[in-house]
Formats: structure tokens, C-alpha cells, sequence
């Protein structure tokens, strides 16, 4: 079992405010990702910023399940616009994959592809808003930046099932997602695509 400090919240000065505003969450999650052959139970906690929706916090969860490998790790989120929403990096302390979520904006993809070695966008948001953003710019290396767009259907019906103290067990499989909690199932598409220019 690993289990994962809480990343987000740090006693400085700008970001002591959001330590006493912020609601966190703990999850204990079993996940079953058949697709990559991973088989991990994770327990981690999550910090939600005052400005930050439910659904996008559903949303960083599942792209942690989705993309869990070892040393990933929540960025500061909302409480730091120059870090992204998830964060791979190396025994150096180098950023090796840069993870988005919801519809960034192409400049900081744009940026995020010169720091990182690889980027992956999670959108909720729908095909046609991330289409339309990412073509206000030109973004470097937009070829080898990854999408994984989740089904916003069930990304609603997890948010709206959210407990702070949450038990999910996760299953991918195809493409597709099962969560279940209790005695509910979720069900949904991850699908991945290429960023779309």
C-alpha cells in the first residue's frame, strides 16, 4: 500500500491562507488498471482549493488513477498557476511528465512541453473546448502531447457522490472506467486521443 503525503499545501506566506481554506479529502483506492497492468492499493489525500469545483477535483483523482506510476504526485494546483495539476519527476528533482487537467489554456501547454519531457492533458470539459483553445497558438511538440478525455457524465456522477473520506475501487479495462462505491457503480470512457491542432 502507498501512501501519499498531502501535496498542496505548504506554510508559506501565499500559500498559508489556502492551508486554512482548502478542504481535503482522504481516498483509499483499489485500482485495477487491466489496459497498463497496474494493480496498486493507494492511499492519498487531496486538497481541494476554495475555487476549485467538485467535478475537477473528481477529475485530478481519476487522472491520478489513470496515469499512476511511481513518483507521481499532486502539483500545488489552483494555488500555483506555474505548476501543473499533476507531477511526475526523476531522483534529480526533474520534471519528466507534466499532467493538465480540464481545458488549459495553449500557452501553457506551449510551456509545459519546453519544461517537461512529457505532457498529458485530462479534459472533463468536452472535445470542442480543449480543439478550440489549443488553436489560439502554435504549441512545441503538440505531436507527441497526449489526451485522455473522461466521460463528463461520469465525472458529474462521481462529484456528486463524493465523501471526504472516500473508498472507491477503480477498474479499467477498453477504454472503459468502473468505479464503484458502496454498493454503487459508476461507469464511463477514458479515451485517449492526440492534442488536437
Amino acid at each position: 500500500m502507498r501512501e501519499d503525503v498531502l501535496v498542496g499545501v505548504r506554510f508559506s506566506s501565499s500559500s498559508a491562507k489556502m492551508a486554512r481554506t482548502a478542504t481535503v479529502y482522504r481516498f483509499q483506492l483499489e485500482l485495477s488498471d487491466i489496459d497498463r497492468g497496474v494493480y496498486e492499493s493507494l492511499d492519498f489525500r487531496v486538497a481541494q482549493h476554495p475555487s476549485e469545483g467538485e467535478d475537477r477535483l473528481v477529475a485530478r483523482v481519476l487522472a491520478y488513477a489513470l496515469l499512476y506510476e511511481e513518483r507521481l504526485e499532486f502539483g500545488r494546483g489552483l494555488s500555483d498557476v506555474n505548476e501543473p495539476a499533476l507531477v511526475v519527476r526523476d531522483l534529480t528533482g526533474q520534471l519528466v511528465h507534466w499532467i493538465d487537467v480540464g481545458t488549459p489554456s495553449a500557452e501553457r501547454i506551449h510551456a509545459a512541453s519546453k519544461k517537461a519531457r512529457k505532457v498529458t492533458i485530462v479534459c472533463h470539459k468536452g472535445e470542442s473546448a480543449l480543439a478550440r483553445e489549443m488553436g489560439k497558438k502554435h504549441v512545441h511538440h503538440a505531436e507527441e502531447i497526449s489526451v485522455i478525455h473522461l466521460d463528463a457524465a461520469l465525472v458529474t456522477q462521481l462529484a456528486r457522490a463524493l465523501e471526504r473520506n472516500a473508498q472507491w475501487m477503480l477498474v479499467h479495462n477498453d477504454s472503459e472506467v468502473t468505479v464503484t462505491i458502496g454498493d454503487a457503480s459508476f461507469a464511463g470512457e477514458a479515451t485517449r486521443a492526440s492534442l488536437p491542432r
